[in-house]
């Protein structure tokens, strides 16, 4: 059986988990979340504890049981706290800005980039060149931050394009 699905889940002060057949829902101070369960894998909630087993001795049942767990952790941790990422672009003239619900981007195209905010998402601009993708759900902002970052990826040469914050962009030297 998977490690990790052997650790309960501590329910935080202010969250409670409602289980029904086949799903598992989270409801915090943030917001609610709800997750489909894989039915390898049984769910028992028991003085604001979550705890996981697999149905039976299979591999299968229990990579889910491990897998099960960690989506549901997620879930608990997403509406007590909420998850962020926050994106870096470098480059002269790249900017971004927000507007209601579209994120405005200008990444050295001849033409800017206009994407539509997903539901459950916000975005921050601090400043012109630093982008924060806010949320409930890790799965949606990190999809999210990825597809800004997918437009301009950081190039090695000079370190033009769309970066996360934490993420070191080895450089090449130029041909001589």
């Amino acid at each position: 059986m998977s490690r990790i699905g052997k650790e309960p889940v501590q329910l935080v002060n202010g969250s409670e988990a409602i289980i029904s057949e086949g799903t598992i829902s989270v409801k915090g101070p943030k917001g609610t979340l709800m997750q489909r369960v894989n039915n390898a894998v049984s769910i028992s909630l028991e003085n604001g504890v979550l705890k996981f087993l697999p149905m039976d001795e299979s591999k299968f049942a229990g990579a889910m049981t491990g897998t099960t767990r960690a989506l549901v952790n997620n879930m608990v941790k997403g509406v007590t706290a909420g998850f962020s990422r926050e994106l870096d672009l470098v480059g002269v003239g790249y900017r971004a800005q927000s507007k209601g619900q579209n994120l405005n981007l200008q990444l050295g195209f001849s033409h800017p980039v206009d994407l539509n905010i997903p539901v459950g998402l916000e975005i921050e601009t601090p400043s012109q060149t630093k982008i924060v993708v806010k949320g409930l759900d890790k799965q949606k902002v990190g999809q999210f931050a990825a597809e800004i970052r997918a437009l301009r990826p950081p190039e090695p040469y000079k370190g033009k394009g769309v970066r996360y914050s934490d993420e070191h962009v080895r450089r090449k030297e130029a041909k001589k």
